[in-house]
């Protein structure tokens, strides 16, 4: 009985999500995904500010997320910030999941990457990702995130979800207890984008649930 309601429920969400507007979903979630220049993918971005780990360790010289990318560039822009924070607030609106899954169905290609900028705000934050995953099951889905709380909650996690803890120290390895983790390196680098115009091209390993550790060279 319980197997059939999942089924029903699952059916009428996915039934939503199919007549959903696409205007209608991006006003949802607070306006249009991000399409950062060096993954293949699309992604979604948070304000870096309201990292709950980030924020701390943006304070903390050697850590990964002191001189933070997503602190510059162009994301200081008041229009980049402004949008950020609209997307931040978007997550509490009960229609985010539908909006969000209808949204990553109707791009190219299969992968998106959760959070150019930004990380998961909390348990119902990272419920809602496993909702739209569901609900986009040809896609394949990364999870960046310095969350350690989040390997509690790993168990209910989406096949085509793979999440990857990162180390907070550069040149530290990340705990073996994580199925899938990252690391930022002064040499040793995995992650071939140094080699190749700071682009992933053809390379998915950040998708790729069988490889357990990426390595990737320090900016």
């Amino acid at each position: 009985m319980f197997l059939r309601k999942s089924w029903l429920m699952a059916g009428c969400l996915m039934a939503r999500e199919r007549i959903m507007k696409t205007n209608e979903a991006l006003k949802i979630i607070g306006g249009s995904l991000s399409k950062p220049s060096k993954m293949p993918g699309w992604s979604i971005g948070l304000p870096a500010k309201e990292c709950k780990t980030g924020g701390k360790l943006q304070k903390v010289p050697g850590s990964v997320c002191y001189d933070c990318y997503a602190l510059k560039g162009c994301y200081v822009f008041k229009v980049v910030q402004d949008a950020q924070y609209r997307r931040l607030a978007a997550i509490k609106d009960p229609q985010w999941v539908t909006a969000m899954a209808h949204l990553i169905n109707s791009k190219k290609p299969d992968v998106f990457r959760w959070h150019d900028s930004g990380d998961v705000q909390d348990l119902d934050h990272l419920k809602k990702i496993y909702e739209v995953c569901r609900l986009s099951p040809s896609k394949r889905h990364w999870l960046p995130t310095r969350e350690a709380w989040i390997k509690d909650h790993l168990t209910d996690k989406p096949t085509n979800l793979v999440i990857r803890f990162s180390a907070p120290m550069v040149d530290q390895r990340a705990p073996a207890s994580w199925p899938n983790s990252s690391e930022v390196v002064t040499s040793g680098a995995s992650c071939p984008a140094a080699q190749q115009d700071n682009e992933c091209r053809d390379c998915r390993q950040c998708w790729d649930a069988t490889i357990k550790t990426i390595k990737y060279r320090k900016h």
